[in-house]
């Protein structure tokens, strides 16, 4: 049997970060997803209640590219009164030829959070207005952290608003990035008043009620909402769903079970048939992005697996380049 080469996270921090290149990739996986001859089965769920927990299932086979991966994600929310992280996972990378482990990726997490913002960062790249004065932020964790470093490496942003249940850490979110990004980043009184400042809004909280309301959108805003990723969240009233002037998704399936779909259809208000775009269409170029600057664009991301399995492939290509790694022989 063919060597199994492990990876840790502080390996893979060495081999990929998010920067305009992972954009380009995972915007390339998308292009590919249009086109048909991707795999991609449905997300493998399992709510845990009795542990406060959940186990999520990703992978994805893209013609084309050496390895495929299969991605753990287990989330136990009690694991801080324990000392332990929330969140952690693991992919595991097999060849796209054979079949045959080659790799075990023990990323705690790392690589989903980067392929994720890196989403956000090509729905910006396609929806966002060219002009940016404002940027409204809705979370103060790694996510909003990462998201906002991906929309500033596709757009300039002038000024950064953002909005936490906790003030505290609000205020220590908008000191460090103003800090990093060397940008006004200010804590806004209430979600209202960020929406109505912002012509690029991200959500990445794991609200169970709305957070944005129709009334507040206005012309020539972006919402990019990623928070939304199992069938009890939700970020975005229904009506709001309804008012976007473009209403653009990464897999409609996956957003009609666990994405802002899923509200928005079992309130009525909109339709399971759509119409709704895929994010995948626009990278392809069969669909269009942003037509207008007073359009009201709205992208829901709920993650798929072929961000899991281009992100992985690159980061063993880079990993046998530089020698990363521990070989076990099986």
């Amino acid at each position: 049997m063919a060597d199994i080469k492990i990876l840790t996270e502080s390996e893979l921090r060495q081999c990929v970060s998010l920067d305009r290149a992972l954009h380009d990739r995972i915007e390339h996986a998308f292009s590919q997803l249009e086109q048909g001859d991707v795999v991609m089965p449905p997300v493998l769920s399992m709510d845990l209640p009795s542990v406060n927990g959940e186990v999520d299932v990703k992978t994805a086979f893209v013609p084309g590219m050496d390895n495929f991966a299969i991605k753990v994600s287990p989330g136990f929310f009690d694991n801080p009164a324990k000392g332990l992280p929330s969140l952690n996972g693991l992919m595991v990378v097999l060849s796209a030829e054979t079949g045959i482990v080659t790799a075990v990726l023990l990323d705690n997490g790392y690589l989903t959070d980067i392929r994720t913002a890196a989403a956000g960062g090509v729905a910006a790249r396609h929806l966002a207005p060219a002009s940016v004065q404002t940027a409204g932020i809705l979370g103060t964790g790694v996510q909003a952290r990462l998201q906002l470093k991906a929309l500033l490496l596709e757009r300039e942003v002038q000024r950064v608003r953002v909005w936490g249940r906790d003030r505290d850490k609000a205020e220590s979110f908008a000191q460090e990035q103003a800090e990093l990004h060397g940008i006004p980043v200010t804590v806004s009184e209430s979600i209202e008043a960020l929406v109505l400042e912002s012509q690029v809004v991200i959500t990445t909280t794991p609200a169970r009620e709305p957070l944005i309301r129709a009334d507040w959108l206005h012309p020539g805003m972006h919402i990019t909402a990623m928070g939304s990723d199992a069938p009890d969240k939700n970020e975005i009233a229904p009506s709001a769903l309804a008012a976007a002037g473009y209403l653009v998704v990464d897999r409609v399936s996956q957003s009609l079970e666990r994405g802002e779909l899923r509200s928005a259809v079992a309130a009525g208000v909109l339709r399971r048939e759509g119409p709704f775009t895929e994010l995948s269409a626009i990278c392809a170029g069969t669909a269009p992005g942003r037509t207008h600057e007073a359009q009201i664009t709205v992208c829901d991301l709920t993650g798929t697996g072929v961000q899991d399995t281009a992100i992985a492939d690159r980061a063993l290509q880079v990993a046998d380049i530089h020698g990363l790694g521990t070989l076990i022989h099986s």
